[in-house]
C-alpha cells in the first residue's frame, strides 16, 4: 500500500468539492448538482454528487421520487423538511420517503458533496424485510453522525479517495439498514421545532466547517463557543438542535473517520495515524477506536488487508 497522510485521504474529497467551487468562482454561471454513477442493479444506484450552490443562491422546493439515502462526505448545507431545519455534516445521513417534500439550502457556506444511494419502492420493500422491519419508512429525514454507521462511512471515503476496491451494492444494502434502523429509533415530534435564527445557523456552519478542515485541532467546548460567540449552553443546546450530535461527538467521530481512512488506505505506524488524527494518547486512541468500530485499530486493519 502507498503511505499517504490521513488528511490527504478525506482531504481529496474535500479537494474534489474544492475544485468545482473554484471553477464556478472562476468562470460563473449558476449553481450545479453533478452525479457520477458509481454503480447500479436492479432496483438501487449509487452516485457521487457534488452541488456548488451558495449562500446567493435561491433553493427551490423538490420532492424524493425513490427512496433516498445521501450520505454527506464533504461541505455541509440546511436541510429543510415538514419535520423542521437540520445542518446536514460529513458523517450524517440525510432521508427521503417517496413523495416527501424537501429544500436544500447553502446560506451560510458554498458547496458540498454527497454519496447518494436511491431505491426503486420494491427493493427497499424486500431490503426491509430481510431486515426484519415490517414497514419500510424513514421515521426522521435525517441520522446524524453515528456508532453504527462509522464503518460504512469509512469504507465509502477510503474508496472515493483513493479509488479503492467496494461492493457499492454491499454499501447501498448496509446504507438503507443503518438508515432504517436508526431513523425509527429518533425520537417522533409533535411539531416541527421554531425555525432557528439565520444568525445561529450561520454560527452553527461556521464551526462544523471548522472543524472538518482540521479535526485534529484540540479545541474544546468552549472555544467553538466563544468562536461562535455563544454561551457554552447556548452553543452545545444550538449545535445539538441543528445537527443531532454534540460538538464533542462530532469532533471524535470525524477524527475517527480519518484514522479508519488511513488505516485501510496505508501500511503508516498507528501511533502516527493516531498522532496525526489528533489523539494525543495511544491508548486513548485505542479505546476510542475499538468502542467506535468494536476492533483495535490493528485488527481493523487486518480484517480491511485479509478482504
Amino acid at each position: 500500500m502507498v503511505a499517504r497522510p490521513s488528511r490527504q485521504i478525506l482531504g481529496k474529497i474535500a479537494a474534489d468539492l474544492g475544485a468545482a467551487l473554484d471553477t464556478r468562482a472562476r468562470f460563473g454561471g449558476s449553481a450545479r448538482t453533478s452525479g457520477r454513477v458509481l454503480a447500479s442493479g436492479e432496483g438501487w444506484e449509487v452516485a457521487d454528487v457534488i452541488c456548488t450552490a451558495g449562500p446567493h443562491d435561491r433553493a427551490f422546493e423538490e420532492a424524493h421520487t425513490q427512496v433516498a439515502v445521501a450520505i454527506v462526505v464533504a461541505g455541509s448545507f440546511q436541510y429543510r423538511t415538514g419535520g423542521g431545519t437540520h445542518v446536514m455534516t460529513p458523517g450524517s445521513f440525510f432521508l427521503g420517503n417517496p413523495g416527501e417534500c424537501y429544500e436544500c439550502g447553502h446560506e451560510h457556506a458554498p458547496g458540498d458533496r454527497c454519496v447518494a444511494f436511491r431505491f426503486s419502492p420494491a427493493f427497499f420493500d424486500g431490503l426491509a424485510a430481510d431486515a426484519g422491519i415490517a414497514r419500510p419508512v424513514f421515521g426522521a429525514p435525517r441520522v446524524p453522525p453515528t456508532r453504527d454507521a462509522s464503518d460504512l462511512v469509512a469504507r465509502i471515503a477510503t474508496a472515493l479517495a483513493v479509488e479503492g476496491e467496494l461492493s457499492w451494492e454491499e454499501a447501498a444494502i448496509d446504507a438503507g439498514t443503518i438508515a432504517l434502523r436508526a431513523s425509527r429509533g429518533a425520537r417522533p415530534r409533535s411539531r416541527a421545532p421554531a425555525a432557528p435564527s439565520r444568525d445561529v445557523l450561520a454560527r452553527v456552519t461556521d464551526v462544523v466547517r471548522d472543524v472538518e478542515r482540521d479535526p485534529a485541532a484540540g479545541r474544546g467546548l468552549r472555544a467553538h463557543a466563544e468562536r461562535a460567540d455563544m454561551s457554552a449552553f447556548q452553543f452545545l443546546r444550538a449545535f445539538r438542535h441543528l445537527t443531532g450530535t454534540t460538538p464533542h461527538q462530532f469532533l471524535l467521530r470525524a477524527r475517527l473517520r480519518e484514522s479508519a481512512a488511513s488505516l485501510r488506505a496505508s501500511d503508516r505506524k498507528i501511533a502516527e495515524i493516531a498522532l496525526e488524527s489528533g489523539f494525543n494518547d495511544l491508548s486513548n486512541f485505542n479505546h476510542a477506536f475499538r468502542a467506535e468500530f468494536g476492533l483495535t485499530p490493528r485488527a481493523y486493519r487486518a480484517r480491511h488487508e485479509s478482504r
